[in-house]
């Protein structure tokens, strides 16, 4: 049941990255709450929508990974125009690049062109990640241990909703406190905008280092759309040309605790259920 809103939100484009469906950590539940809720023009997955480098090891897919598709491919047939740029996790699909089936296009990159006239290269990232190029291995090793402060993460968050306290990432928190990961982050975004300016374009939207963000770097616009994992963020696009993130945990967290005070406020208090029952029974 969703608690955010009840009527659809509509933008001319979303963009989603890093679902990882096909592990543990993937947050399906959340991210179908927010595809029922949201409609656009445009809808780009932006790499590691699947994740085939875990699921060679391990066999794990649930029934609201397969909604998710279904879910992806039932707006792509009501006329969203979607648009599926494969990462690292899901590099068996560029084999596809290219391709269309139906009005989803399989693409390398793409060009988006903004409501105000501006040109993004859209990219998953990976290709300016200097372990995913040149140490594969240490790629994949990481990725090992990255899947296990998820599970973690699964974990205490099981513990978090049973003591009735809101969704929290163990994984990103960790993330952006370590010196090492936040110069990572910077020298990612550096390379990408290295990129954009070589191609003459205006900005950039990208995934891959599950750490959603916009902002003007050296005159040039950088978008990171996130992830479904750990912060559970979209990059959209509304009709006039603003862009904005949306968190969606946050937005459940908040309507959740309006939806717990509204409750509280309106029911019953125990004095009143007693003279109630008392009343009934007076009756009979």
């Amino acid at each position: 049941m969703n608690v955010v809103s009840s009527q659809v939100t509509r933008y001319r484009s979303i963009w989603i990255s890093d679902v990882h469906l096909g592990t543990r950590g993937c947050q399906a539940e959340m991210l179908l709450d927010f595809l029922k809720y949201t409609e656009s023009e445009y809808l780009y997955l932006v790499g590691d929508i699947i994740d085939g480098w875990h699921m060679k090891r391990t066999w794990y897919w649930r029934q609201a990974h397969n909604d998710v598709i279904q879910k992806l491919l039932r707006k792509a047939r009501k006329g969203t125009r979607l648009i599926y740029i494969p990462g690292n996790h899901d590099e068996n699909f560029r084999a596809f690049c290219g391709r269309r089936f139906g009005r989803m296009a399989i693409l390398k990159e793409a060009v988006h062109k903004t409501a105000t006239g501006k040109k993004f290269i859209v990219i998953h990232g990976d290709q300016f990640d200097g372990v995913i190029k040149y140490a594969k291995w240490l790629a994949v090793l990481g990725d090992g241990a990255y899947t296990w402060a998820l599970s973690l993460n699964t974990g205490l968050n099981l513990l978090r909703r049973k003591l009735g306290f809101s969704y929290w990432s163990l994984s990103a928190y960790l993330k952006h406190k370590v010196k090492n990961a936040v110069e990572y982050i910077s020298r990612f975004e550096d390379a990408v905008i290295a990129e954009v300016r070589k191609k003459g374009r205006d900005g950039v939207i990208c995934g891959h280092i599950h750490h959603a963000e916009i902002r003007n770097i050296d005159g040039y616009w950088y978008g990171n759309c996130g992830d479904w994992v750990e912060s559970c963020t979209a990059l959209v696009e509304h009709p006039d040309g603003r862009f904005e993130i949306v968190r969606w945990s946050e937005r459940q967290n908040l309507s959740l605790a309006e939806k717990k005070t509204c409750e509280s406020s309106s029911s019953p208090t125990p004095g009143f259920l007693k003279s109630m029952v008392l009343s009934v029974r007076s009756i009979l």
